[in-house]
């Protein structure tokens, strides 16, 4: 069975990791190939992702680069084809939810060749988000549907998906976790950061931060009112901000450079912290800006805080399966089953919100959480079974 794997940004590296791990336990059965589209590109946000995974180079790089969603999924569908015409694969595997997953999905389905869905049946309900659609369509395209935890099941029974089709696996994601969260921890993060463990706690003193989705950082009036809510949460504890390119032209774009300090921006490297930031003479001195990590930096960091901030929909799973309180800046979550049974807790944007969820937690009052059903890291191995039973 030929396979083409598709990956495009950095949260579909996790996720088709331990399923090309797991499909080259059966050389004789699978022939893989691995489709990068290039939509994330840079080495912060793409190359050392392989080299955290140990995911291996892509057989086919397509570099397609960043633009609007319109031309971004029609480059990735013009470059894909002709991939598809010469490889003639039986199956394309797509994760998640970025451009790449609906392009290549739809231009596999135009050539006849069936697809698979990992992550299937998520739905935040909003269609304002991007993500939500590539979902929808994807779903609504694939031939396999691989859920994660049963809400998704019965969102795509009331879509209409022929049962057959889907197949409740558990979550990649968790696989990639469990897999290496022995090597994460084992880094010297902490320290390189200037987060010194105390002594007698388990969580360090903390926060971590992400900032990315365009309801977030691309309306002023959102993107300050957030930062309002990170200089009271920053006055109580250290809030560690690895910065999102994106994120980082938003900040400068509207001015709020003065309230972060962000980096000097003469610097060759654009993310160096300046000389006003390193002697504390900023407004959020303890809101400690950082480039892009790598995955098993981040996963440290992420194991380790008191608590996490973030609008990213993976880090409300991983931090479930960590234990650790996760407030999510946004007004919904395609993940439920991290409310109701993790650790997660959906706070909007709104600053007074934030601040009073965030000090909840820090005066100890946060979920406890439990393991979802299938979060166990032999989600991969459940995929490349159904998979062989396809070809049987």
């Amino acid at each position: 069975m030929k396979i083409i794997h598709v990956v495009g940004a950095r949260p579909n590296f996790m996720k088709i990791a331990p399923i090309m791990r797991e499909m080259a336990k059966y050389p004789q059965e699978f022939e893989q190939i691995l489709v990068h589209t290039g939509q994330h590109y840079d080495d912060n946000m793409s190359k050392v992702f392989f080299e955290d995974l140990e995911l291996p180079q892509p057989d086919i790089y397509l570099g397609v680069g960043s633009s609007s969603h319109a031309q971004q999924t029609a480059r990735i569908m013009l470059a894909f084809e002709p991939v598809l015409l010469e490889h003639k694969p039986d199956w394309v595997i797509v994760v998640g939810d970025v451009n790449s997953t609906v392009a290549c999905a739809l231009t596999a389905a135009k050539l006849g060749i069936k697809v698979a869905h990992v992550e299937a049946g998520l739905r935040s309900f909003d269609r304002t988000m991007p993500e939500e659609l590539n979902r929808v369509l994807t779903d609504h395209i694939a031939d396999l549907l691989f859920t994660t935890e049963p809400s998704a099941n019965e969102n795509l029974r009331r879509e209409g998906i022929p049962e057959e089709k889907v197949h409740f696996v558990g979550n990649v994601m968790i696989d990639t976790l469990v897999r290496h969260k022995e090597r994460a921890l084992a880094l010297n993060v902490l320290e390189e950061h200037g987060l010194e463990p105390v002594r007698g706690q388990s969580r360090r003193p903390y926060a971590l931060l992400t900032l990315h989705r365009p309801s977030n950082v691309d309306v002023p009036e959102v993107l300050s009112g957030i930062l309002d809510a990170l200089a009271e949460i920053q006055a109580r504890l250290p809030i560690l901000f690895p910065a999102h390119p994106r994120t980082v032209e938003r900040i400068r774009e509207f001015g709020f450079e003065g309230r972060l300090a962000l980096w000097d921006t003469d610097c060759s490297a654009g993310l160096a912290l300046s000389s006003d930031y390193s002697a504390g003479l900023v407004a959020m001195p303890n809101l400690r800006v950082t480039e892009p990590l790598g995955y098993l930096e981040f996963l440290n960091l992420m194991a380790n805080a008191r608590l996490v901030l973030t609008d990213s929909g993976g880090i409300q799973e991983e931090t479930t399966i960590l234990g650790v309180p996760c407030l999510t800046l946004r007004k919904n979550t395609e993940r439920p089953v991290t409310v109701t049974q993790g650790t997660n807790t959906i706070v909007g944007s709104d600053p007074k919100h934030i601040v009073t969820e965030a000090l909840a937690i820090l005066d100890g009052r946060n979920k406890a959480g439990r393991v979802p059903e299938f979060w166990d890291g032999r989600a991969a191995e459940r995929i490349v079974a159904v998979l062989s039973g396809v070809a049987e």
